[in-house]
């Protein structure tokens, strides 16, 4: 299985000429009124992954989430009938919150003001009194969020009425989406940062290897050689709002430390055992997900939540299918999620500094070269999200 079976995988030069050529502004990056408008656009209106079924196993499973970009405080809930469900972390009485709880599990979920209680489906048990309210408790059920799984992985959309179902959205890559670690996972590694960038600067430094062999002299020898200097991939492909690229391999890399090769060598054994061999993977989600399969097992998605215009928080995860039984499989798994936050660590002071040029105005253009189309695919896409929403406020 390939995710990028899902693509139209194009050589460098053929999609280059796709895409196109030129300087794009820079203001995207870095204006408040700009982001504002992406904010009602986009995140405001397309599927954003929030967690996993893994973390609701349960009927009465729930998670907790906090959406800045929303201002939203979320109830992620497993219902008796099995169902996951989005409400409104808020009583539908007076606005309060109904849990402080980050997640847990309970039948039922009261409101400490005036004890409105209410099911793992939304709807409204109990409220003290209730008769002198006159209006039906049907009418005062959590306000509900737009839900879908798609590969284990929980969407979210925040549109009363999304134009398209998640599987819609996503298309061909949903299918194969199935077919990954994550679909399958009953456990994950998991890290976060934040970082005084623009959710796009973040998003584009791992959408181009540009950079690599300046950022990553060290750990990125695996994909850099004499033949690929740069370890630029070697075709890209786009699906609707979405795209890809193939990773080169450097069939020559060098020799593996001794002090990390153990901890290679295990990862790859157990990987085996645990079916969690797959090829190459690099593919991006619209609007901020972005999944990486590096073999054996270091498969990883890292969601880019935007905090503001100049502020956004990563969440990196890392999906296993199997139980942490041994002491081997322990080690290995931070091995390998402290093998890849090492390397992601390195990016942080490029960005932040890219940030503070761009906040400064001082360039009112970007300049992108071929092997940085996908960074161009996404900037075309937001532009033309902006777009639509202006021309139907305009429309009313």
């Amino acid at each position: 299985m390939n995710i990028q079976q899902s693509f139209k995988m194009l050589p460098t030069e053929e999609a280059a000429k796709l895409r196109g050529r030129g300087p794009v502004s820079a203001r995207p990056y870095f204006d408040p009124e700009w982001w504002e408008l992406e904010r009602k656009a986009i995140f405001m209106r397309s599927w954003i992954n929030i967690g996993h079924v893994c973390e609701v196993p349960e009927p009465g499973s729930f998670i907790r989430r906090e959406v800045e970009f929303a201002n939203a405080s979320l109830l992620i809930v497993r219902g008796k009938d099995g169902e996951v469900r989005t409400f409104h972390n808020v009583c539908t009485h007076r606005g309060t919150q109904l849990t402080d709880e980050r997640c847990g599990k309970q039948a039922k979920f009261s409101c400490r003001y005036h004890m409105w209680t209410f099911g793992t489906d939304g709807s409204l048990l109990s409220a003290p009194d209730f008769e002198r309210f006159y209006v039906a408790k049907e009418d005062v059920g959590l306000k509900q969020v737009a839900t879908e799984v798609v590969g284990g992985m929980i969407f979210i959309n925040f549109d009363p009425e999304p134009e398209q179902s998640a599987r819609e959205f996503f298309g061909p890559i949903a299918d194969e989406m199935d077919q990954l670690p994550a679909a399958s996972a009953i456990d994950f590694t998991e890290w976060t940062y934040e970082i005084p960038a623009n959710w796009k600067t973040n998003f584009d430094n791992f959408q181009e290897n540009y950079h690599l062999r300046f950022i990553h002299p060290r750990t990125g020898q695996q994909t850099i050689g004499e033949e690929n200097p740069f370890g630029y991939p070697t075709h890209y492909g786009f699906v609707g709002p979405h795209r890809s690229q193939t990773l080169w391999s450097n069939p020559n890399p060098p020799p593996i430390p001794p002090t990390l090769l153990f901890g290679y060598q295990r990862g790859a054994e157990l990987a085996h055992k645990d079916g969690m061999n797959f090829p190459k993977t690099d593919f991006k989600l619209f609007p901020c997900l972005h999944i990486v399969g590096l073999p054996p097992a270091q498969q990883f998605s890292h969601t880019h939540f935007p905090l503001g215009p100049d502020r956004t928080r990563g969440v990196i995860r890392m999906y296993w299918t199997k139980e942490a039984d041994s002491a081997s499989r322990l080690f290995t798994r931070e091995f390998a999620a402290m093998s890849i936050r090492d390397v992601l660590s390195e990016d942080r002071y490029a960005v932040e500094s890219g940030q503070r040029g761009l906040n400064s105005g001082a360039i009112d253009k970007i300049h992108l070269q071929d092997h940085e189309m996908l960074l161009r695919h996404l900037y075309e896409t937001v532009q033309e999200k902006v777009a639509d929403y202006l021309a139907e406020q305009e429309a009313g």
